[in-house]
C-alpha cells in the first residue's frame, strides 16, 4: 500500500471516457460519437495549422493577443475581457480551482456536461446535481438546490448530452436567484448551431453582471477538436484571476494561427451550420418514424431513446457493425439513450438506414 494519499474527491472520479473513435475488425463508415464538426476544418484554418510547422522551436504568443483580438472582432466583443485556453475543458476546470474548494458546493443540471462534477471533485468540492425536467434544465429546481455552501453554478446550454436548451428568460431568471457571490458558469460550446429567437449565448449577460462567465469551443462548428482551442467571456476581476491561474503558453502556436484563420472562412462555418440544419431535423423525422423517440435538438446532435437499456446497447452494436459510431451515454443516467452526432448527408443517411434494418430485425 502507497503512503502517498491524493486530495479527497479525486478517487471518487469516474475518469471521462470520450467517444469510440474504431470499430475493430471494421474500416470505419462515421464517428458520430464525440459531435465533431461535420465537414471538418476550414482550408483557411488547414492552411494556417501547415504554415506553422517551420516555427515549431518558438514558444506561442503567451498573452493570444492576435486570437483574442480575432474572436473580439469576430463576436464584437472587448479583446481585454476574453482569456483563451486549451479547449474550453481547460477553462471550466481552472473557473472551478479558482473558486471551489473542500466544503464548496458546485451545483449542475442532472444530465449536465460530465466534466462538471468531475472538476468539483477533483478540488475537493462537492458536485450537487439538480432534477431536470423533460431531458431540460429546470431554474426552479436549480435554484432550489441553491445552499450557502454554493460557489459555482454550471449550466450548459444547448447541453450536452440532450441538444435540449433554456431560454434567455430562464437563464435571466437563474442568475437573478443566485446570491452575488456564486458563479454563473454558462457553457455554450454549441451557441453557433442555434437559430432560435428566445436563446442568447451569455454575452448579454456577462455584460451586466460582475458574476457570469460564458466559455466556448472551437471544437464544434469549426472542427478544430483535436487542436484543442476554447475561450471564455467574462468580467475583467474573473479574467485576471484566470490569467493568473492559467499556465504561461497554455495555448499551443497552431493552434492560435488556425483559430484565427477558421474564424475568418465565414463560408465554411455557414456551410457547416446549413448541413446541421438540414440534415438534424431530417434524421429526427426518419427516427420518430421508426418508433424511436429523439429529442428536440438545437446542437449537432440527437439524444436517441430507445425504450430500454438493453434496446439502445443492442442499437449500439447494431450501429458498430455497421461501421457507425455512436455514443452510449450510461454515464450520464441515460442508459435507455444513445447519442448521434450529425455526420454528413451520407453518414445522416447511412444512420437511418441502419436503424431501419435493426427496427425491422428485432
Amino acid at each position: 500500500m502507497s503512503a502517498l494519499t491524493p486530495r479527497p474527491g479525486i478517487m471518487k472520479i469516474a475518469p471521462y471516457v470520450p467517444g469510440k473513435d474504431s470499430v475493430e475488425g471494421k474500416e470505419t463508415i462515421a464517428k458520430l460519437s464525440s459531435n465533431e464538426g461535420a465537414l471538418g476544418p476550414s482550408p483557411k484554418a488547414m492552411a494556417a495549422y501547415a504554415k506553422m510547422a517551420t516555427e515549431l522551436h518558438r514558444y506561442p504568443d503567451g498573452g493570444t493577443d492576435k486570437l483574442r483580438t480575432a474572436i473580439g472582432r469576430h463576436y464584437g466583443l472587448d479583446a481585454a475581457r476574453i482569456v483563451c485556453g486549451a479547449g474550453s475543458d481547460e477553462l471550466l476546470n481552472l473557473l472551478v480551482r479558482a473558486y471551489c474548494g473542500p466544503g464548496d458546493e458546485l451545483l449542475y443540471s442532472q444530465f449536465g456536461f460530465l466534466m462538471y462534477p468531475i472538476n468539483a471533485l477533483g478540488v475537493g468540492a462537492t458536485p450537487v446535481a439538480a432534477p431536470e425536467k423533460d431531458y431540460r434544465a429546470d431554474v426552479d429546481a436549480m435554484l432550489s438546490k441553491v445552499t450557502n455552501k454554493t460557489r459555482i453554478v454550471c449550466l450548459a446550454n444547448p447541453n450536452n448530452p440532450t441538444g435540449t436548451y433554456i431560454t434567455k428568460d430562464d437563464v435571466r431568471r437563474l442568475h437573478a436567484g443566485l446570491p452575488k457571490d456564486v458563479l454563473l458558469v454558462i457553457d455554450a460550446a454549441y451557441a453557433e448551431y442555434v437559430s432560435r429567437n428566445d436563446y442568447e449565448s451569455g454575452v448579454e449577460l456577462v455584460d451586466q453582471a460582475e458574476n457570469v462567465v460564458m466559455t466556448r469551443t472551437f471544437s464544434k462548428i469549426y472542427g478544430l477538436g483535436g487542436l484543442r482551442l476554447g475561450w471564455m467571456y467574462g468580467p475583467a476581476g474573473v479574467i485576471d484571476v484566470m490569467s493568473r491561474l492559467r499556465q504561461p503558453f497554455n495555448v499551443n502556436l497552431a493552434a492560435q494561427a488556425a483559430g484565427v484563420a477558421a474564424m475568418e472562412d465565414i463560408a465554411h462555418t455557414d456551410a457547416s451550420r446549413t448541413n446541421n440544419d438540414i440534415w438534424l431535423p431530417w434524421l429526427s423525422t426518419e427516427l420518430t418514424k421508426l418508433g424511436l423517440k429523439p429529442l428536440p435538438s438545437v446542437g449537432n446532435f440527437l439524444l436517441v431513446g430507445f425504450g430500454s437499456k438493453e434496446r439502445a446497447a443492442a442499437a449500439n452494436d447494431w450501429l458498430m457493425n455497421d461501421g457507425l459510431i455512436p455514443r452510449m451515454v450510461a454515464g450520464y443516467g441515460l442508459p435507455e439513450h444513445l447519442r448521434i452526432t450529425i455526420g454528413t448527408e451520407t453518414e445522416v443517411k447511412a444512420i437511418a438506414a441502419s436503424l431501419t434494418k435493426f427496427v425491422a430485425a428485432k
